[in-house]
């Protein structure tokens, strides 16, 4: 039953990469272009009704009595909103502001009330994730950020709030919007879901205050997209920055992490479910990391024992005791199977760096609170 599935887990991840390989063109051939003919009529109507809600949502949003700040992207897949989110949060909180960020909580299996502690399963798993690095800063899960928000203000005595995935919130006005952008693949296609990776037409970027350029030195060829923001904003601020790795750490959270540098040469097993896998495994690879097996799921993925057993079946038939995944993937799994299973699971810890145009961001930031 076990081995099922794990079977199944692997099919769907599969179908969903094939949907995935559509959208962005990856699959070629008579059938794919059948598909994609009619995923091109989808995205139409798709497009309209983006932009009716849009229209009629900014017609009654709200102006809430604090600062707020969205942190968003146009397209599916990670490009690095939440450790963003954590940066600013940090930032704020060290220039005296009180900080609270904003979550739909996606995946989660709770109800609809807001919560600002609790489970991985209660709050999500990025929000869980962030709500433990944070510590004292709120991370307050609702699918109504105005309730969310006036709890912030209320409970906490919220003087801003980070809206994460906050570029499709229209019921909210902000005070800045942060766009952020995976320079490894900024818009896919170009075209809209389903038919593409957009969530809204790149003329909605014209909204944007700042954009945050992700993963560059992974990705060195990014001239011609800063071009491209610079003529449909010229009035934005562009922002690079990079993932930096803190080092990997243990499930459990016992004993000292070990340094990025540490399994240099090591031959090991990637597993991730994640928006995009393909940076983590180009990270990995730049610490001088052997990958033996890499391993994918769909973003948000839960982890079943039958997943695990087979991750770590497969790890053991390749010759490898040593199973590294991303602090997003750790949150979900059980932190007490090492033993059971014969081999090391380790996460890779990461923060956000800022390499050009921090002084100008953080300006940006602290321009709030002249207005």
């Amino acid at each position: 039953m076990l081995g099922f599935l794990g079977v199944w887990s692997y099919n769907i991840a599969i179908m969903r990469y094939f949907l995935y390989s559509l959208a962005t063109d990856k699959s070629r051939g008579f059938i794919p272009g059948v598909i994609k003919l009619f995923l091109s009529g989808a995205s139409f109507f798709y497009s309209l009704v983006v932009r009716l809600l849009a229209f009629f949502y900014r017609l009654n949003s709200h102006r809430l009595p604090c600062k707020v700040i969205s942190i968003g992207n146009i397209t599916l897949g990670g490009t690095g909103k939440t450790v963003l989110a954590e940066f600013v949060s940090r930032y704020l909180q060290g220039k005296s502001r009180k900080v609270a960020v904003l979550s739909r909580g996606y995946k989660r299996q709770a109800g609809d009330c807001p919560a600002d502690s609790g489970s991985y399963a209660s709050m999500g798993d990025e929000p869980f994730m962030l709500s433990r690095k944070l510590g004292n800063i709120p991370v307050i899960v609702g699918a109504d950020r105005v309730k969310s928000a006036q709890k912030a203000i209320k409970d906490y005595g919220t003087d801003t709030v980070i809206l994460d995935d906050g570029f499709q919130q229209w019921r909210i006005k902000k005070d800045l919007e942060i766009v952020v952008i995976d320079t490894l693949n900024p818009f896919g296609n170009r075209r809209l879901l389903p038919r593409g990776i957009l969530r809204q037409p790149l003329s909605a970027l014209r909204g944007a205050d700042i954009f945050v350029l992700t993963k560059v030195n992974l990705s060195p060829q990014y001239q011609e997209l800063k071009d491209f923001l610079s003529r449909i904003n010229q009035d934005a601020l562009i922002v690079e920055s990079v993932h930096r790795p803190l080092g990997f750490y243990r499930l459990d959270g016992e004993g000292q992490p070990l340094k990025p540098e540490a399994l240099r040469g090591e031959r090991v097993t990637l597993f991730s479910g994640i928006g995009d896998p393909d940076s983590f495994e180009a990270l990995a690879k730049s610490l001088g990391i052997n990958v033996g097996l890499s391993l994918r799921f769909p973003d948000h993925h839960h982890y079943s024992e039958g997943d695990l057993q087979d991750i770590v079946r497969r790890s053991k038939a390749s010759g490898i005791t040593r199973i590294i995944t991303t602090e997003k993937d750790a949150i979900r799994l059980p932190h007490n199977k090492e033993a059971e299973y014969g081999v090391q699971f380790l996460f890779l810890g990461i923060t956000l760096k800022i390499t050009k145009n921090e002084e100008g961001f953080c300006a940006r930031l602290l321009k709030l609170y002249s207005l």
